[in-house]
């Protein structure tokens, strides 16, 4: 079945974006934040907004455009669907439905993934899939996304970790490490599956100790560009990744720990995004055919992510709220300079400009 033209990938692309607007809009409301009513009613949703809806879209399409068949767009589609349906105040059981739909084919497509390339990497691929859907299940039977958040978090770190597996084939690592990476992704899932949030975070630690130890970026940081402003991104979001993992070793994954907030955004900030900012000059350009040069620019928005990150870690260690909604405001703010400053790029570049 031939693939789906990259103009034709736009709008669901557009979806996925609709619902990190949204998402952060309604976490900023959680905070005390005027925001518009959308946002404001979706409060209680900022967590299934982010990760099942935008990153959950964002995924499922750069799957669907490697393994180049069409039924795979459907997954996107879906999960950028449910992230409207969350927003636009519809039953809840609809965006949850879609979200439960969109991890479906997202299994499907690394299945596909899997077989044209047997590896560890699709396995762990295919895996962080199924945990975004045991994740959609435990929230449409329970309605309790507290249990569905642990599997959510492991979609997206195990996305991230079998992507940056892939890439250790060009490094002469040893076979000790890769039977290390197995565990280390066994322990966070069974840590998930009976809910021992130390053993979660002794699993998020140990793996930032082992992307930072291996992955390629530890050479590619000695370069220059483009390749360095990735390396830059990766090695500080395994920082994060570890500081997560320090936090929740000290408890604070509990539900009603003050420390929470922290080791929540050191992932989905400071991990998560870190990964976001240094892959979107290369998968923005495979899913849209739009290219985005480089430019020292991007550093910009790359150390805004972690000085606002940081203070509103400060804000949290110490119990500073006004500290920690200021913060998290300039947080959305990185965001969209982020997007504003590669937009910058793109319309430069073809104006004739230099980037």
């Amino acid at each position: 079945m031939a693939d789906l033209m990259p103009r034709h990938r736009l709008p669901l692309l557009f979806f996925g974006m609709l619902s990190l607007l949204g998402g952060v809009l309604a976490g900023l409301a959680r905070l005390g934040w005027d925001v518009p009513a959308p946002a404001a009613h979706a409060a209680g949703l900022h967590g299934p907004l982010m990760i099942a809806a935008f990153f959950g879209t964002v995924i499922s399409l750069e799957r669907a455009v490697a393994i180049g068949q069409r039924w795979a767009y459907l997954a996107p589609l879906a999960a950028g669907s449910g992230g409207i349906a969350l927003l636009a105040g519809a039953p809840l059981g609809v965006g949850q439905a879609c979200g439960t739909l969109a991890a479906l084919g997202l299994i499907a497509a690394s299945g596909i993934a899997w077989q044209r390339q047997k590896a560890v990497f699709t396995v762990v691929l295919g895996l962080g899939a199924a945990c975004w859907l045991v994740g959609q299940l435990l929230w449409a039977g329970t309605g309790d996304i507290g249990a569905a958040l642990p599997w959510w978090l492991l979609f997206l770190i195990l996305t991230i970790a079998g992507e940056r597996l892939e890439l250790t084939r060009f490094l002469p690592t040893p076979p000790m490490a890769r039977q290390l990476f197995i565990a280390i992704v066994g322990c966070l899932v069974v840590a998930a599956g009976i809910g021992s949030d130390r053993l979660f975070a002794g699993g998020l630690l140990a793996l930032a100790g082992w992307l930072l130890r291996y992955d390629i970026a530890r050479r590619n940081i000695g370069t220059e560009g483009l390749t360095r402003f990735i390396a830059s991104c990766l090695l500080s979001g395994y920082a994060w990744l570890a500081v997560s993992g320090l936090l929740g070793l000290a408890g604070a994954f509990a539900p009603a720990h003050p420390w929470r907030d922290a080791a929540l955004h050191a992932i989905s900030l400071g991990f998560v995004f870190a990964m976001v900012f240094g892959h979107a000059p290369i998968i923005l350009p495979a899913v849209t055919r739009i290219r985005i040069p480089y430019h020292p620019v991007l550093y910009l928005p790359l150390a805004l992510l972690h000085l606002t990150l940081a203070t509103r870690l400060l804000g949290g260690l110490g119990d500073n709220f006004m500290l920690r909604q200021y913060a998290a405001l300039t947080n959305g703010l990185v965001l969209l300079i982020f997007i504003a400053t590669m937009v910058t790029l793109v319309r430069r570049k073809a104006s004739g400009g230099t980037p």
